[in-house]
Parts: structure tokens; C-alpha cells; sequence
């Protein structure tokens, strides 16, 4: 029982989290109106939805990555856990970034499709293919990927280094350094890694804290004073991290926005009750997919609606509003074609998710 409320958790977290980054990625201001009063107006408030609720999806998807990858982690599980990897992160990162070069190749080269795709035409050949798969240069929203698997494949180092409390303390104050003095690591970004080592972190030693408490007859049903007790440390985190934004808006810190980031997605998942959640829907359950396929219905929805639609600035916004139940929609259709006709490309997409 307890592993079915903490999975449907998940699922429930990283569907909100899918839905929050088609908000980010769907800012269309300055294409339907242009230079003028009313696109900026438009975008402030785009940019309030998307830079206060969409910029905790990312270290949100970070952070249920990191848990998940730790819990129950051993030194004689490492090759099951890179092997199920390779089948729910590698290979459709692969398929996915393929698909968009081929789509932008195509795209390119049909004339009512220029527009839209508006990167002139894409060259077709076989460095530029291995360039667009290895470094999602059509597909930029896979940097989260790219820095996932960098961290699936620093899995030995990262244990060696969390699992003992003070080097792990070491490492978090070293990480939280480099983001405030603006310094670089060679491929993998300080901010992931403090996402991503944070709640590993939470797996390997304070698991009691992320999901049901464990007594001797196996796992219990919080009770109503704990449950209080959550939600309060939770709306702490969460008023915490709004704080922390305020801060980091004057005094442009880095580490505030960072810190906002970790305690906002922390807050959310310990105000809410696994119990209370209803069981996932199924399209709730098909979150690589919709991740996938968002960037391109964002981009096609945008840019056609700006042919079709008059520059009036009520378009823009309520576009946006609704663009991730359009997608999601939309994503859904599409999903259950591919499930129904062609399973095997479905799982491959899909990162091998029932």
C-alpha cells in the first residue's frame, strides 16, 4: 500500500510539473503584438505565471529523478538502475531529439512550413544528424536529459560522496559556493546538481521524511496530527521560498533563485497527502511523452494562431492560459493513436512507461 500512494504521488507531481513547463515555454507576447504597450503588459503577466509557478517544474522532475535513483540504492543494484536508464532516459532522448531534426529538416523544405519553423532550411546530413541527437540542437528543452544522464553516469562518484554525512555536507556547501560566485563545472550544471544530490540525499539517509513512516508491522497510516504537521512544515518551505525570491529580485543572488527553486518543490510535496490524492488517470501516466511532444505544438500552436488570429492583446493571453490544456489534449490523441497502432514505437517514446 505504501509504495502505491508514493508512486501515485509521483505520478501526480510530475504530471503538475509537465503541465507548469508548457507554461514556460509558451511566452507569445512579442508574436502576436509586436514592440507595443499592450505586448508588454501581455508578457508580465505571462512571465508571472511562467518565471513564479513554471521555473520550479525542472528542479522539480530533478529532484523526483535523484530520490527515485538513490532509494533502495546499493552498490549490487547500480547496473539495474543504469540499465532500466538506458531504456526511460537514453533511448528516447535519442528517438525524440532524431525526430525533431527530421522534423525541422522536413519543415524546412515545405513552403506554408517556413514560417513556422523559421530556422531557414536545415541541412540534411549525417554530422549535422549526430549533432542534433548528442547535443538536442533542435530540441533544446532536452537539457534537462542531457544533465540527467551526465548525473546517472556520476551515480558511483555522487554515492561515494552522499552517502557519508559530512562529505556530503562538504559537497552541497562547495555546489551552493560555485552557484553564488557564478563559477562553471565542465558539462553538468552546479544548480542540477544541487537538485539532484539534495534529494538523493533524502534517499539515502532521511527517507522517513519524503514518505510514510515505517513501524514494526511494515508501513503506517499517517495520522491527522501528522499529516497537521506536514502541511505546516510544507506551507513553511513553500512561504520560505517565496521569501527567497523576494530577496533574490533585489538583490539579484543567484543562490535565492536556487534556494526558491529547492524549497518551493519541496514544500509542494510535503503539504500534500499521498493518501489524499486520487488514483492517476491514465493520460496522467504518459508525462515523458507529453514532455516530448510539448515543444512542438507549443511552437506550431503559437505561430499559426499569429497568422490566423487579429493582433489583439486578449489572443495572446488566453493562448497562453490555456496552452497546457491544448497540448495535453492534443498529446493524449496523439499518444493513444501511437499506443493503440504502433506499441512498440509508443514504448520507445515513452521511455518504456506503462
Amino acid at each position: 500500500m505504501r509504495d502505491k500512494w508514493f508512486y501515485n504521488k509521483i505520478t501526480w507531481f510530475s504530471f503538475v510539473f509537465s503541465l507548469l513547463v508548457i507554461w514556460i515555454h509558451s511566452y507569445n507576447a512579442e508574436l502576436y503584438l509586436g514592440k507595443s504597450l499592450e505586448m508588454e503588459a501581455v508578457y508580465r503577466l505571462e512571465h508571472r505565471i511562467g518565471d513564479g509557478l513554471g521555473q520550479i517544474a525542472v528542479p522539480g522532475f530533478f529532484m523526483i529523478s535523484g530520490y527515485l535513483f538513490y532509494r533502495n540504492f546499493a552498490w549490487s543494484r547500480l547496473g539495474e538502475k543504469w540499465n532500466r536508464r538506458i531504456r526511460s532516459v537514453l533511448i528516447p532522448y535519442i528517438l525524440w531529439n532524431f525526430l525533431y531534426y527530421m522534423g525541422y529538416v522536413i519543415g524546412s523544405r515545405l513552403p506554408w512550413m517556413t514560417d513556422i519553423v523559421g530556422k531557414g532550411v536545415v541541412p540534411f546530413d549525417l554530422f549535422t544528424a549526430v549533432d542534433a541527437v548528442i547535443n538536442y540542437t533542435y530540441n533544446y528543452v532536452f537539457w534537462y536529459l542531457y544533465q540527467l544522464l551526465l548525473l546517472i553516469l556520476l551515480a558511483p562518484v555522487l554515492y561515494l560522496i552522499l552517502k557519508c554525512f559530512w562529505s556530503r555536507l562538504l559537497f552541497l556547501i562547495a555546489l551552493w559556493w560555485m552557484v553564488a560566485a557564478k563559477k562553471q563545472l565542465p558539462f553538468v550544471n552546479a544548480d542540477a546538481l544541487i537538485y539532484y544530490s539534495s534529494a538523493a540525499s533524502l534517499a539515502l539517509s532521511k527517507r522517513q521524511w519524503v514518505e510514510p513512516a515505517e513501524n514494526g508491522n511494515g508501513y503506517k497510516t499517517d495520522t491527522k496530527k501528522e499529516k497537521c504537521r506536514q502541511m505546516f512544515w510544507g506551507a513553511g518551505m513553500i512561504a520560505g521560498a517565496y521569501a527567497a525570491y523576494q530577496i533574490g529580485m533585489r538583490a539579484a543572488f543567484v543562490p535565492c533563485f536556487v534556494l526558491c527553486r529547492l524549497l518551493a518543490a519541496a514544500g509542494l510535496w510535503m503539504a500534500v497527502s499521498a493518501e489524499g490524492l486520487p488514483e492517476a488517470k491514465d493520460f496522467m501516466r504518459h508525462n515523458f511523452f507529453l514532455y516530448g511532444v510539448h515543444f512542438a505544438l507549443v511552437r506550431f500552436i503559437n505561430k499559426a494562431g499569429a497568422q490566423v488570429f487579429p493582433a489583439v492583446w486578449a489572443v495572446p493571453l488566453i493562448l497562453y492560459l490555456l496552452m497546457p490544456l491544448l497540448v495535453l489534449g492534443i498529446a493524449s490523441f496523439l499518444g493513444r493513436g501511437l499506443r493503440r497502432r504502433m506499441p512498440l514505437v509508443w514504448s520507445l517514446m515513452n521511455g518504456g512507461r506503462i
